[in-house]
């Protein structure tokens, strides 16, 4: 199992997932597909799902359960994850279990692999692929009355919600911003136009990392001022999704680093 890159005539791309027999998995395919021009989901959203979902149909294959049966061990999923190492080169190492065995997954990394393992389930059950009882396997229904008053609303009203039954407590870890002068000295030690965009991007655009390595020139616009330069540099809401788009103010200096690296 394996996540692979399709390219439609359009020239726009979706993740997929393909079996031992480079055969494409069906109901993975046009969920993901479903997900990318339906739901209008980043391409990078599908890149991540359809390795989560790789994950899962290689466990089930592995401990020969059926898929659309296997939600009700989830949890049995989750210490695979954590402990057994990613394939190479087609070969799964051998997992070597025991106390003090050193996790190959972290939780936020196994949540997102659960998030698109529902995701699937979810989509399956609608399109008759799977029985109605998986969602009651993987999601419990929940009220509001478990909730903090700011997250019940002004009107009081009780209302219900489905919440996943299987999910790992993440660490709360600090985020280390870089300061002022840490991103001036990596702007300095840049050797090119494109190094020193890149450093701006991440810096003080907003953009992630995944973002940064798939712009394409296509992705910005230069709207002309009375200078000649661009007044805005406007990111496409396809390097976003879900409908935000960020508005970057322009510069004449990053405008010329920009078409020197584009040209």
């Amino acid at each position: 199992m394996r996540a692979f890159p399709v390219v439609m005539p359009s020239g726009q791309r979706y993740w997929t997932v393909l079996d031992d027999d480079l055969e494409v998995v069906s109901v993975a395919d046009r969920w993901l597909r479903n997900l990318r021009f339906g739901r209008d989901r980043a391409e990078l959203t599908t890149k991540s799902y359809a390795g989560g979902v790789a994950l899962y149909l290689r466990w089930c294959r592995s401990t020969g359960r059926q898929w659309p049966q296997a939600g009700r061990d989830l949890g049995l999923f989750m210490v695979w994850l954590k402990y057994t190492p990613a394939a190479r080169d087609g070969v799964v190492p051998v997992v070597q279990p025991g106390p003090g065995a050193s996790p190959v997954r972290g939780e936020r990394r196994i949540n997102r692999v659960l998030v698109a393992v529902r995701g699937l389930l979810s989509y399956a059950v609608t399109a008759g692929e799977a029985p109605r009882g998986v969602l009651g396997q993987i999601y419990e229904l929940a009220d509001s009355r478990d909730l903090p008053t700011e997250a019940t609303g002004e009107d009081g009203g009780l209302f219900y919600r489905l919440r996943p039954v299987h999910r790992l407590r993440e660490p709360v870890v600090e985020v280390d911003r870089a300061a002022d002068a840490e991103l001036v000295a990596m702007f300095v030690a840049c050797r090119s136009a494109r190094d020193r965009l890149v450093v701006l991007l991440l810096g003080r655009v907003g953009l992630r990392r995944g973002q940064a390595a798939g712009l394409r020139r296509s992705d910005v616009h230069l709207l002309p001022d009375s200078r000649g330069w661009a007044a805005s540099t406007r990111v496409r809401t396809c390097m976003c999704g879900g409908g935000r788009t960020p508005t970057v103010p322009g510069r004449s200096r990053g405008t010329r680093g920009w078409r020197r690296w584009t040209s």
